[in-house]
């Protein structure tokens, strides 16, 4: 088994978006304290609690971006290739993990990382290792993938 990256894939915009996701981590971090964890952010906003405007925007930047990207270049074609049930199945199980986790991919491996925390650190080597594990069973095992 071999893996192959598809440079072709990679374009300058990649790396400006990994640098602007990095930068309003940091900007979040020490301005206002907060962690730019996605799944705490939404789920934030779903609670019966005083909701904070950043929150709002946050969520708001998220959705708007690609709308505002989308003004300069076209979005590439998206092709979902699984099925409505494995898809709903992988939604329930990343959601789960999430709560189990107590935070999501960006919480720990881009801001939990970055400030060395341990639980992050184990987070991330546990989800990393799963993510693998199941595109190996999904790919070459179940052939689903």
């Amino acid at each position: 088994m071999s893996i192959q990256i598809d440079w072709q894939a990679f374009t300058p915009i990649s790396l400006v978006g990994g640098l602007m996701i990095g930068v309003a981590a940091v900007v979040l971090l020490l301005g206002i304290g907060r962690i730019a964890g996605i799944s705490g952010i939404a789920s934030s906003l779903l609670k019966p609690r005083r909701v904070e405007i950043w929150q709002v925007l946050f969520i708001l930047g998220l959705v708007v971006s690609p709308l505002l990207y989308q003004l300069v270049t076209p979005l590439p074609v998206m092709q979902v290739t699984s099925s409505l049930p494995l898809l709903i199945a992988a939604g329930l199980l990343v959601g789960f993990g999430t709560r189990l986790g107590s935070g999501c991919t960006s919480g720990h491996g881009i801001c939990g990382n970055a400030r060395l925390s341990p639980r992050s650190m184990v987070a991330t080597a546990t989800f990393m290792g799963f993510g693998i594990f199941t595109v190996y069973i999904g790919r070459h095992v179940l052939g689903l993938i």
